[in-house]
């Protein structure tokens, strides 16, 4: 079997936004690169590639990283101690967020199985979850605290808030849902383009009470005590207009924009509350979070390290 290699940038080699961007441009890459053995591993904050070294060899460097730096790393035991410091959150840009594994997960599912560099990865996984709960490395400004705190600013003295709008069902709109930060309002609607198949998926919500609505639907009447939460990133100028257009009849207390790519301009919401992951208080959050893991963080990877050392047997019988 030839070397594993792996070429990445991530959030702490650019800044958060511009990696956001170009990671939504290479996304839509991810099944060629399986096809050809490489994992390719996108997310709001990275794009990183893995494979033996011929498969690498026929990725275009000047594509995937464009103008941005990048590093590469080689071997399966560092290869796979990074892949587990990610899973871990360790180099999320919340510390400890719980979302970054499932998103690893759910990358591997598009290489063959048999190939080394899944197995590894796989492994990398496990291991990295492992020790985040054996380490108590939970961030506690996860997003859905961070939204849960954000709604408690708004309605302070006892103030009922009315409706929750979750726009988005992806995996982060329906754990957010799950989580219960639409416990305080009097109801929860989940906004999508495709009711029917979002109703089948939900199925299994039977403890939990939640509407479905079409974009267009929102804002038939003013609703000053609801709040919105964006949860998606798929999002194309068509729909960013018609939740613009919704949004403005709305009026809702907050919008709490949790896209990488903020979906909305300030153009678009004009006078409306509107809070992404950029703005000064979204950053609060994750420094007080950040702050209260950082103790812990070296603590986590010399568990991961120490953990791999023993895993490294079963690496060694992968790789022959």
């Amino acid at each position: 079997m030839s070397r594993l290699l792996g070429f990445y940038v991530d959030h702490q080699m650019t800044s958060p936004l511009a990696m956001a961007q170009h990671s939504a441009k290479i996304k839509p890459l991810a099944t060629d690169f399986a096809r050809n053995g490489v994992l390719l591993v996108t997310t709001c904050l990275r794009v990183e590639a893995y494979g033996e070294e011929p498969a690498l060899r026929n990725i275009d460097s000047s594509t995937m990283f464009s103008d941005l730096p990048f590093e590469h790393i080689e071997g399966a035991v560092p290869i796979t101690q990074r892949l587990a410091e990610i899973a871990s959150g360790a180099r999320s840009q919340i510390f400890g967020e719980n979302y970054i594994s499932d998103q690893l997960a759910k990358a591997i599912e598009l290489l063959d199985p048999n190939l080394p560099i899944f197995q590894i990865a796989r492994l990398a996984i496990d291991i990295g979850r492992a020790s985040r709960d054996r380490q108590g490395f939970i961030a506690p400004f996860n997003y859905d605290q961070i939204v849960r705190d954000i709604i408690a600013d708004r309605f302070q003295n006892g103030e009922l808030p009315d409706r929750l709008y979750m726009i988005g069902a992806g995996m982060l709109g329906r754990e957010l849902i799950r989580s219960g930060v639409g416990e305080r309002f009097r109801s929860a609607v989940i906004v999508t383009r495709n009711p029917k198949n979002l109703r089948k998926r939900l199925r299994p919500w039977t403890d939990i009470e939640v509407s479905l609505m079409r974009p267009a639907e929102i804002g038939s009447v003013r609703e000053p005590r609801s709040i919105v939460v964006i949860a998606t990133a798929d999002v194309n100028d068509e729909y960013q207009a018609i939740l613009g257009e919704a949004l403005l009849r709305l009026q809702p207390r907050t919008i709490v924009d949790l896209s990488s790519i903020p979906v909305l301009s300030a153009a678009a919401v004009r006078k409306l509350n509107y809070v992404s992951m950029y703005d000064e208080e979204f950053l609060g959050f994750i420094d007080k979070n950040n702050k209260h893991l950082a103790p812990q963080l070296s603590v986590l990877c010399c568990d991961i390290e120490k953990t791999l050392r023993t895993a490294q047997m079963y690496l060694s019988a992968t790789l022959t």
